[in-house]
């Protein structure tokens, strides 16, 4: 199956820089551009997109309100974000997380992270592993950064507004454990190994936390043990 991607960035060269790049890959295409965010949103829903390249910072619609527009809409809940950034550690990369991008990765990347990245993302799997966004968070919080969050009822559905510790009353004993090991930076075989327990039951309980705390990826579960204390920077 043939990977669409939607470019987004206001650098026209850039953009001419990744089409080269994708489409000079068999498994992959470029279906559209956009120059802001809200030209991005309108191709992903006209295009079909499985992957977008999202810059942050554009004029107009910048890429968070765009990648919201996307998370929020369930008829693209197949859409995965690439964030692209020049500064790896921005306020706005986080929130980006929090709003539902699957990861992000610096405009310095080489051009075979940039297409691992693009497929990683389609297949649905976790763009960074979990150490590199705990590294991104932490050193963002160690800054006393503001930024969005995501509150959780306790229904388990998404809102507006900071998800307080209570939120996690949603989640078993076990879930909460798995989610703080999660924000720690294992990866589903290594938590299996610590709680002497199979991979899939692990996979099991990841699926049950996002669902519960509705969260769109792995990203978000890191984001969220940060927010509600179960992991601290440095710690």
């Amino acid at each position: 199956m043939t990977i669409r991607v939607v470019l987004a960035d206001d650098q026209t060269l850039l953009r001419s820089a990744f089409r080269v790049l994708v489409d000079s890959e068999p498994d992959m295409e470029v279906v559209g551009e956009a120059s802001d965010g809200a030209e991005a949103v309108e191709a992903v829903r006209e295009l079909g997109a499985d992957v977008v390249l999202m810059d942050i910072r554009m004029p107009g619609t910048d890429g968070l309100a765009a990648t919201r527009a996307i998370s929020a809409d369930t008829s693209l809940s197949g859409v995965r974000v690439v964030i692209l950034t020049t500064f790896e550690v921005d306020e706005y990369v986080v929130q980006a997380l929090r709003a539902g991008a699957s990861g992000y990765l610096g405009k310095g990347a080489e051009p075979e992270e940039l297409l691992a990245a693009i497929r990683t993302a389609a297949k649905g799997d976790a763009l960074l592993s979990p150490a590199a966004t705990k590294g991104l968070i932490a050193s963002f919080l160690a800054q006393g950064g503001p930024y969005a969050t995501m509150d959780v009822s306790q229904d388990g559905a998404s809102g507006s507004g900071r998800a307080q510790g209570s939120s996690l009353e949603v989640l078993t004993g076990r879930e909460r454990e798995v989610l703080t090991l999660i924000g720690g930076g294992l990866n589903n075989d290594e938590i299996a190994e610590q709680l002497s327990v199979s991979p899939l039951t692990i996979k099991t309980h990841v699926n049950r936390t996002m669902s519960k705390l509705g969260a769109r990826d792995r990203a978000q579960l890191v984001v969220a043990a940060y927010e509600n204390g179960l992991v601290r920077p440095g710690g």
